[in-house]
């Protein structure tokens, strides 16, 4: 049941992705290629897919709010774009494709990480549904998560802590921005937008910062464990260069059951949320159980 949810959830987010990005003009074109490019390589979708949940669970139509979704997914897209950068993570595969700038060139892949960063806040700006007050809460939300207090800090973190070990207190601090920051957007963008009560806003924000963390450390177990066929890119990035990770800091039994940990915290979160949590439970056993 849950595959399914998750396979027409995609499909549905797909559609209104491919979409989204047309070039006005000529002149502009190949920017628009290389950003539909890396957007629409797949992928797993579990942001957009995590608000479209909440969203659901709140009796919300998701595709009332589609550009709210899309926006999420842009912004995830070019993160990435970046982070395969050579000044970055310096990988030549993503999802088994060729990264932007192997395709591209450097110079636009910045470029389409730049537009895709931007296009993102234009678009939940042109949605017709959500209050002005809606739109303004989710605006900021996002831009919060995405930015120097959030992912972009994290990945700055991470970049000065290549070559050097650092404790899992201040890994975590580094996860919770580059990772997580995206995660609990996603969960309180479609806390927003669905009107929540306050009750139901801390636990389901409880939820997503454990979501967060698990998805981490079961990314850093699967580039120890992981193949370049499972994956879509080359495994092991992390131990070329010299990152500390869940994996090198406790070890890989202990960063497994540090998943299951954080994966029964999280479903303690959901108990106690008066909704059909169904979905969002179902995520989280199939974040412990994921090969890619």
């Amino acid at each position: 049941m849950f595959k399914d949810y998750l396979a027409s959830s995609k499909q549905n987010i797909e559609q209104w992705l491919g979409e989204v990005l047309n070039s006005p003009n000529q002149e502009f074109e190949q920017l628009y290629e290389s950003m539909n490019y890396s957007l629409m390589q797949g992928g797993k979708r579990i942001r957009p897919i995590l608000t479209k949940a909440v969203l659901e669970m709140l009796h919300k139509e998701p595709a009332d709010y589609k550009e709210f979704l899309c926006a999420m997914e842009c912004i995830h897209t070019y993160s990435l774009v970046h982070d395969d950068l050579p000044a970055m993570d310096n990988d030549d595969y993503r999802r088994g494709n060729l990264t932007n700038h192997k395709v591209y060139g450097e110079g636009l892949a910045i470029l389409a990480g730049d537009g895709l960063l931007t296009y993102a806040f234009q678009l939940m700006t042109s949605n017709t549904v959500a209050s002005a007050q809606q739109k303004l809460d989710a605006i900021k939300c996002v831009a919060t998560a995405a930015g120097p207090e959030g992912m972009v800090g994290g990945q700055a973190f991470d970049l000065l802590s290549e070559d050097k070990h650092i404790p899992l207190e201040e890994l975590k601090v580094l996860h919770t921005g580059k990772t997580g920051a995206l995660f609990n957007a996603s969960v309180e963008l479609g806390l927003i937008l669905g009107s929540a009560n306050n009750t139901t806003r801390t636990f389901l924000m409880e939820y997503s910062n454990c979501l967060g963390l698990l998805f981490q450390i079961t990314d850093d177990i699967l580039d120890v464990t992981g193949t370049i066929e499972e994956l879509g890119k080359t495994p092991g990035s992390d131990i070329r260069q010299h990152k500390s990770t869940y994996v090198s800091l406790l070890g890989l039994e202990q960063a497994k059951h540090q998943a299951y940990l954080v994966g029964s915290q999280a479903h303690d979160a959901l108990n106690l949320v008066s909704y059909d949590t169904t979905i969002l439970s179902a995520l989280i056993d199939y974040l412990l159980k994921r090969t890619n």
